[in-house]
């Protein structure tokens, strides 16, 4: 008995001594160390893992989308998953209707874990490859730059390259502020070392542009500036619509344009924004910049007498014509808008002077400065022919500038300085094509317009006087629309060898830029509207092309903001007598 009483007394010693060993060692893990081991454990079991955020979306004025960022699935294998590649490769083959042999090429071929297969997948060929549950085979999701709107607007959105970059208007200017910033978010891991499960907010940043373009008017001047490029045999064509008392651009449309969803099968010269990455000569459309210029220093009144026996000025050793060498005789200034008179606006201009001419040119209405829009690559043209004229006296500089001849500017920074003149003579600082812009989540308004009086209210009132008369009786007539006052103003440019790429100076006598530009209702202008065509074929002049598509997309907007008329059209004559 007591040799059994020592060997239990042992045990019971001993057992004593290893369960004291290993509580002391809990205490020591769990207690004393605890804090350093859960820390270890928590770094063992989680990565650190960068997020991209989702693309922000461009949306119309009135919520239409323009641009947007969407999940797309797409087929992939995890490589090291696959137990039987040859297998593997002949059922997925049938679904998507690729060649076995291409497919086993593609994951034999892999490196890395993951390897691509398909992407745009139907729905069926989603469900169909679900219900294979083959390891290593799944449904992945990606995002997609989408434009619902195909062609409409695509000059002014740009689009997303294959590496995720913004290339040419909005898309561009915008990339850092769409893209966002990325985030780290901890995510859980097996012990193998794969992701199983995310954890903490892995939301994206909130970011997206919204324009002042009207979905609707940038949609009718699209289609009304195409049927007008083709009708009239023209190269090309832009126009812009704008707010003049805010600098808002409603619409912007060129033809042709493009599809940016497969910017990788259209003309690459199709991508640049033409109204603000391309100058040109604007021609009679600038003559009513002459005579506010003229108004506004007292030089001349819309009754000004001026005299044309010759059809031309000499100028030096230079004869500068009229439009196809008319002479015109005794005419009042007024006339020289209406029958677009080149020798009346040159009197104006040589009234002026050509030092006052030129800061109103270059410092007030800012034409060798850029607009400020938000599109990516503006140019401004610097006119330093004209700068050089100045210095050096030479005078038929400045009388072929009065008719808008040897001075460049893009087509927006002429709609800029209509904008002036149609608002009571004052111009917008910039021209504006965001409403406002969300960025990280926070909405951010526009942050408002600043403007410059360019000529008085009294001169933008007498020139608008002077504009409606070249609608209701002169070249412009094709402009009218029944019960409202336009004004306008017709233009037809020679086309300089330069800008058809010839390398030799001068004017083509064949080759024109013809355009129309207008404010209406034109005493109380609610939008300015610029209609160029390059190079037309088959009409002479703008008179009876840029004129009549001015008019079909002024009418749409009077309708359209249902703006109320000027005057009953029913009681009115067919034209009505402004002088």
């Amino acid at each position: 008995m007591a040799f059994k009483s020592w060997r239990f007394n042992l045990v019971f010693f001993l057992l004593i001594l290893f369960g004291s060993g290993i509580l002391a060692r809990l205490i020591d893990l769990q207690i004393v160390k605890g804090s350093f081991y859960k820390a270890l454990a928590q770094g063992q079991q989680s990565v650190l893992s960068q997020t991209a955020p989702k693309r922000g979306d461009i949306y119309f004025k009135n919520g239409e989308t323009l641009a947007a960022t969407k999940e797309e699935p797409f087929l992939r294998v995890c490589v090291q998953d696959i137990e039987n590649i040859e297998e593997t490769a002949a059922a997925i083959s049938q679904i998507i209707g690729e060649e076995k042999e291409e497919v086993f090429n593609t994951i034999s071929g892999a490196e890395g874990f993951y390897k691509t297969i398909k992407e745009n997948l139907s729905k069926e060929e989603i469900e169909a490859i679900e219900s294979l549950e083959i390891k290593g085979v799944e449904i992945a999701w990606q995002n997609k730059r989408l434009y619902p709107n195909l062609n409409t607007g695509s000059q002014i959105a740009g689009f997303l390259n294959k590496d995720g970059e913004g290339q040419y208007g909005l898309e561009e200017y915008f990339n850092s502020s769409l893209t966002g910033q990325e985030k780290f978010e901890n995510k859980k891991v097996n012990p193998w070392g794969f992701l199983f499960s995310g954890s903490g907010d892995s939301s994206s940043q909130e970011n997206g542009l919204y324009l002042t373009v009207d979905y609707n008017i940038q949609f009718e001047a699209e289609k009304i500036l195409k049927e007008g490029v083709e009708k009239y045999g023209a190269k090309a064509g832009e126009i812009i619509a704008a707010e003049p008392t805010t600098g808002k651009i409603i619409a912007m449309a060129q033809y042709p344009n493009f599809d940016p969803n497969k910017y990788g099968e259209e003309e690459m010269e199709n991508f640049s924004n033409k109204s603000v990455q391309t100058t040109f000569e604007p021609g009679s459309i600038f003559k009513p910049i002459t005579i506010a210029v003229a108004l506004n220093e007292g030089r001349i009144t819309p009754e000004t007498v001026f005299h044309d026996s010759l059809g031309y000025r000499q100028i030096g050793g230079y004869k500068v014509y009229n439009f196809s060498q008319k002479i015109w005789g005794e005419r009042k200034m007024y006339e020289s808008l209406q029958y677009s008179i080149n020798v009346g606006v040159m009197d104006a201009e040589d009234l002026v002077g050509n030092n006052i001419f030129y800061d109103y040119f270059a410092n007030k209405f800012k034409f060798n400065e850029k607009t400020g829009v938000e599109l990516a690559g503006e140019i401004s043209s610097q006119n330093r022919e004209l700068k050089k004229s100045l210095d050096n006296n030479i005078q038929v500089s400045f009388a072929t500038a009065s008719f808008g001849q040897g001075v460049e500017m893009t087509p927006l920074q002429i709609v800029r300085a209509f904008c002036g003149l149609a608002n009571g003579g004052q111009m917008p600082e910039k021209m504006t094509i965001i409403e406002k812009k969300v960025a990280g989540g926070k909405e951010e308004q526009n942050d408002g317009q600043k403007f410059r009086q360019v000529i008085s209210k009294k001169t933008s009132e007498e020139l608008a006087k002077m504009m409606v008369n070249v609608v209701e009786n002169g070249y412009g007539h094709l402009a009218r629309i029944p019960g409202y006052y336009i004004a306008g103003k017709t233009g037809t440019a020679q086309m300089s060898y330069a800008s058809l790429g010839q390398d030799k100076a001068g004017y083509s006598t064949t080759d024109t830029w013809q355009s129309f530009m207008g404010f209406a209702p034109a005493y109380s202008p609610r939008f300015v509207i610029l209609v160029k065509l390059d190079n037309p074929a088959n009409t002479l002049t703008s008179e009876y092309s840029a004129v009549p598509m001015f008019h079909d997309l002024a009418r749409y907007i009077l309708n359209y903001w249902q703006i109320a008329p000027d005057y009953d059209p029913d009681l009115a004559t067919t034209s009505q007598k402004i002088y």
